[in-house]
């Protein structure tokens, strides 16, 4: 048996709610890579890290419980990572954690970006905001990111047809991308 792949989910709201969408939708993503994969994850949320980050002007000066998050992060298989949109860009704090990770601890790493926000206007931040942030990284950004709004959420519940659509798709091409980097195809001999 193979081991378990390394997933990290960054959950980049800088506030705590038991009921936070950005939350429930990175659960979401999971469950339905947990049906495909056999996968370790592990939860890097912002919300408790978030003030002492914010005081750290180096990855020198981060407090122990930042520098495991960072190495949990640099660490993974498969990334998720996740931010609310805030004044229509991901929030500061979450930009601040990520310009502390290595320049080349994320190279080739699969990410799947995701967000949520009030309205579909936002929509863009995963191919405006999101990508290009984890492309400067030499990450491998997945094709389909997966955005949702307040609209697509009834309680703790994803209550659209269409999210729950878009994610049991992007688990399908992130399972398969990581099935194919995990047993690479030979390469074909041209004369």
């Amino acid at each position: 048996m193979s081991s378990a792949l390394n997933v990290v989910a960054l959950i980049g709201s800088p506030t705590s709610s038991a009921n936070s969408r950005t939350l429930l939708l990175v659960r979401q993503l999971l469950d339905q890579l947990r049906h495909r994969l056999h996968i370790d994850v592990q939860l890097v949320e912002l919300s408790p890290i978030a003030r002492s980050l914010g005081q750290a002007l180096t990855r020198e000066e981060v407090e122990p419980r930042i520098e495991q998050a960072l190495q949990r992060i640099e660490a993974a298989d498969l990334l998720i990572a996740a931010a609310p949109v805030y004044r229509g860009s991901y929030p500061g704090l979450f930009k601040h954690l990520v310009d502390f990770i290595g320049l080349e601890a994320l190279v080739d790493v699969p990410v799947l970006l995701a967000a949520t926000g009030g309205s579909e206007r936002h929509a863009l931040v995963i191919d405006h905001q999101l990508r290009p942030l984890f492309s400067f990284l030499q990450a491998h950004t997945l094709p389909i990111g997966v955005y949702a709004t307040s609209a697509d959420f009834s309680g703790d519940q994803v209550s659209s047809a269409a999210l729950q659509a878009r994610i049991v798709l992007a688990a399908e091409r992130a399972a398969a991308h990581l099935s194919l980097t995990a047993a690479p195809l030979p390469l074909r001999r041209i004369a």
